[in-house]
């Protein structure tokens, strides 16, 4: 049984947030969203002919690239929600899809835009719009969760960020195409934020992927911080993995 069901060019998933997905006030983490979501992503593509099985015969996947969280209203355990997302199109070499999560009541709750692309499995590459467009037409109609695509994100350049540990990738990192799976970045993040900052709650996130990790890999943690934000970036070898930025 398919766990989406379409709502004109909206798919929607009803869901009981369980206790695992919560923190120690029983609200909704940051990471377990972006677990929700990529989960309704991949079956809406699914159902439109471009999900992981489709474009794996091609020996292609979905990679998230960029991604923006507003968190407008707190969601908690046992609480009954419906998460909506939708494709809307195309920017430069992103593909567009935004999410919205509701409450019982209809309030829109959880607000995010993200930005995909397709890498060639084999050699990890790129795969530009125009050479997908025989197995990646659909229509939709553009709405928005959030106006402004998921933006790039850096350090503050005026400040030096202070290095908080080193993280090599292990099993519970990866995911199903082999490399650390878009929702760990975000647990890694927030475990380097002081715990009574993070347990105050999150207003928006902003993340970006820069070059993928792998098993085995070790990752070094920098944090820094700049009036309300918190920033957290990920590095290679001297070379940015992934950044985030956390508005509380």
């Amino acid at each position: 049984m398919v766990p989406v069901r379409q709502e004109g060019y909206k798919f929607c998933q009803d869901i009981c947030i369980p206790c695992y997905q919560t923190n120690g006030e029983t609200v909704l983490k940051p990471a377990a969203f972006m677990d929700l979501a990529q989960e309704i992503a991949y079956w809406a593509a699914q159902e439109l002919g471009f999900g992981y099985d489709s474009l794996h015969v091609h020996h292609t996947a979905w990679v998230l690239s960029r991604m923006h969280i507003h968190f407008a209203k707190p969601v908690s355990w046992r609480e009954q929600v419906s998460l909506f997302t939708w494709h809307k199109g195309t920017e430069s070499l992103f593909y567009l899809r935004d999410f919205d999560l509701k409450n019982a009541q209809g309030e829109s709750c959880i607000q995010a835009t993200s930005s995909w692309v397709v890498i060639d499995e084999r050699t990890r590459r790129l795969v530009r719009p125009e050479d997908l467009e025989q197995f990646l037409k659909v229509d939709y109609q553009v709405d928005d969760a959030i106006v402004v695509p998921a933006p790039k994100i850096g350090l503050p350049k005026d400040q030096e960020p202070e290095y908080v540990k080193d993280h090599v990738v292990a099993y519970s990192d990866i995911d199903l195409i082999g490399h650390t799976n878009n929702a760990r970045y975000a647990v890694w993040a927030m475990d380097c934020l002081p715990i009574d900052q993070a347990s105050q709650g999150v207003k928006d996130l902003y993340i970006n992927f820069n070059k993928e990790t792998k098993a085995g890999d070790t990752v070094q943690l920098f944090r820094l911080k700049n009036a309300n934000s918190w920033y957290v970036e990920g590095r290679v070898d001297g070379k940015s993995c992934f950044v985030v930025k956390i508005d509380s």
